[in-house]
């Protein structure tokens, strides 16, 4: 499954009612925690994890389910250092697309396997027109720039202008966090 196209203002929470109100419990909050920098590296990770908290594998399983269908979490799953594999050409791709074409198009940026994320974000007049965001990866930038032109032509004439800003370092590689206690 590839990344959906974000916007700035989150989806809605679905509608809570009573039965809801302690959600997520302490033992989700619990996995939640201990799973933020990463599944255990074992050959049953969610038993492990079920072990840790006194909880089974099923249990585990069902939770990290319930969590996704509620949008705590979009997904499971690896990610690979993408530095560590040789993949240095990292590029924020931005387009300024008309508005009445930004999310279909957004969808379909969003949809090509080597886009790892995609987002449209308000346009800042006069001096940042762009309004959709795409992250490239590649080995270097002459390898990368086929695939901004390829992103380029799926868009044809509904983007007006571009441009790619390059990483240059990492600052921060780490995703959310919680607060102990919390």
């Amino acid at each position: 499954m590839y990344p959906k196209l974000s916007t700035s203002s989150p989806d809605p929470a679905p509608a809570a009612d009573a039965a809801d109100a302690a959600w997520p419990d302490a033992t989700d909050r619990a996995l939640m925690r201990a799973t933020q920098a990463g599944l255990p590296l074992v050959a049953a990770p969610y038993a492990a994890l079920g072990a840790a908290l006194g909880i089974g594998e099923q249990e585990v399983i069902a939770r990290f389910a319930a969590m996704q269908a509620r949008g705590l979490m979009r997904r499971l799953g690896a990610v690979p250092n993408h530095y560590a594999l040789g993949w240095r050409a990292n590029g924020m791709t931005v387009w300024d697309v008309a508005d009445e074409h930004v999310e279909a198009l957004g969808r379909m940026v969003g949809a090509l396997p080597f886009v790892s994320h995609c987002y449209q974000r308000p346009r800042r007049l006069p001096r940042w027109p762009y309004n959709l965001f795409a992250m490239i990866h590649a080995r270097t930038r002459e390898q990368a720039m086929p695939l901004v032109a390829q992103i380029g032509a799926l868009l044809g004439d509904a983007c007006r202008e571009r441009d790619v800003l390059w990483s240059t370092r990492i600052l921060k590689k780490t995703g959310l966090r919680l607060p102990p206690g919390d």
